[in-house]
């Protein structure tokens, strides 16, 4: 893990603040993924719009946002009513789904899962927060939560979307899901309704850009973007933000995107 004197350490907050200022704004919203949850007022339509989001947040960002509304259109734009009431009639048009690898089967699956998680605990939130509140470990969480939303019947291919902590993954789409709902601040962009989460517990949702952006800035040591690598960065953020390490992850993410400091 990256070392820093008094005087890099002042500098690296400095300019850590002033990219997160920059970017953790209602602009941000747009062009995200995190518009999609951002298209509901009840936060149960919102949890279950972002997770499918979250699910498919990889590749060109529009083509992320617009795959998703496709994916809010095929369940009528009230995700919430459609896990609680759908029927195998209402579900098998999904079939004709397709983003990259993410197809049709695989979204009924996904469905099937979320409906599942919809019926045994009410929201999905509930299974997070109920997790988190046994083990106190966000780790533990993600392990938890994957295996509760593959219990039921499902075809091994879709288990690929899932990101396995068991497996090492980096985890990066949970883990910005999970930033979604846990962090807590004035900017309107995070939702911040899982307060039973502290943002402490949470994570950096590590991609090709934060990761690049980390190890230019010597805040990431590890080359490849594993789950190592997002435990060991988030560790080095903690040194400049105890309480909400993954603040930053609007500072790393906006500044590989935009392809500078």
């Amino acid at each position: 893990m990256a070392e820093y004197s008094d005087y890099n350490y002042e500098q690296m907050l400095e300019l850590l603040e002033s990219l997160h200022d920059k970017y953790n704004c209602a602009d941000f919203i747009e062009a995200d993924p995190i518009s999609i949850p951002h298209s509901f007022t009840d936060n149960r339509d919102r949890e279950i719009a972002g997770f499918f989001a979250a699910t498919i947040a990889w590749g060109n960002r529009k083509a992320i946002v617009r795959s998703a509304r496709k994916m809010m259109e095929c369940m009528d734009y009230a995700p919430y009513d459609f896990m609680l009431n759908a029927t195998d009639a209402d579900i098998e048009p999904l079939r004709s789904y397709v983003y990259r690898t993410f197809n049709g089967d695989d979204f009924v699956d996904f469905v099937h899962a979320v409906q599942s998680i919809v019926r045994r605990y009410g929201t999905i939130g509930e299974l997070f927060e109920g997790s988190f509140m046994r083990h106190g470990d966000m780790a533990t969480v993600l392990s938890e939560v994957r295996r509760e939303f593959f219990s039921v019947e499902h075809n091994y291919r879709c288990e690929k979307h899932f990101s396995s902590i068991d497996k090492g993954a980096a985890c990066k789409r949970l883990n910005m899901y999970l930033r979604w709902f846990v962090r807590r601040d004035n900017r309107g962009v995070d939702f911040g309704s899982w307060t039973k989460i502290p943002m402490s517990a949470l994570y950096l949702p590590l991609d090709v850009h934060s990761g690049n952006v980390g190890r230019e800035l010597g805040l990431l040591t590890r080359r490849q973007n594993d789950w190592k690598a997002t435990a060991e960065i988030t560790q080095t953020l903690r040194k400049f933000s105890s309480d909400d390490p993954v603040k930053y992850d609007f500072a790393l993410f906006g500044a590989g995107v935009n392809s500078g400091l």
